[in-house]
């Protein structure tokens, strides 16, 4: 990969994973609730996510998911009724004690991990990365090895910029009625995504993580 394709790629995956999204909102929820330390476990399975999608994508099993409607479908709704039931439970949770101790790292990670993968969006988004910057004539797995930690550590300086805005958030919301609102807008986020996600027909390479 050349400097010109390398900078192209680096300047695309930065608006790709910038954009606000379930995942950005989540890393914020956490970083408010968990506090810094902890809320990067969920920054650590967005990190798992994105690895298994590049790996899967220089499959060619990503495409694979994609050219089907059906399962493209079916993973398009589940996705939708995931987002707008954490919306839904996030609203009903906001004027209850964050858990902030209670949440085991496992259950952070998992969750975290779920998000990021159930979303159907992310499939375009990394075949859009693959169909425009992947070279046919040049052996996958040596681009990779270009392609795969510039993804991945501009997704780490991302996720975790939202996460210490969330963190910061969190610390400043000390009046309780600012807390339950800004919690309830982080639910109402979830559920505008999840809304957008099942009333969408076709993937569109325009995504938000």
């Amino acid at each position: 990969m050349s400097f010109e394709a390398w900078t192209v790629f680096a300047l695309f995956w930065v608006v790709f994973v910038t954009t606000p999204g379930p995942n950005a909102v989540n890393c914020i929820s956490n970083g408010m609730s968990l506090g810094f330390p902890k809320a990067m476990i969920g920054v650590a399975a967005i990190l798992t996510q994105a690895s298994l999608f590049l790996v899967l994508s220089a499959l060619g099993v990503t495409a694979l998911i994609a050219a089907s409607p059906t399962g493209f479908f079916i993973a398009k709704l589940i996705g939708a009724g995931f987002l707008i039931w954490m919306g839904i439970r996030g609203w009903r949770n906001a004027t209850r004690p964050a858990p902030a101790t209670e949440r085991p790292a496992r259950h952070v990670y998992l969750h975290a991990l779920a998000v990021a993968t159930i979303n159907p969006k992310s499939v375009a988004g990394y075949l859009a990365a693959f169909s425009q910057f992947v070279q046919p004539g040049v052996p996958v797995w040596e681009q990779m090895a270009v392609i795969m930690p510039t993804a991945l550590v501009i997704t780490t300086l991302s996720y975790t910029t939202f996460t210490a805005l969330g963190a910061g958030l969190g610390r400043a919301a000390m009046k309780a009625v600012f807390n339950v609102w800004l919690r309830r807008v982080m639910a109402v986020c979830f559920i505008v995504y999840g809304v957008l996600l099942g009333a969408s027909s076709t993937p569109n390479l325009e995504v938000s993580q």
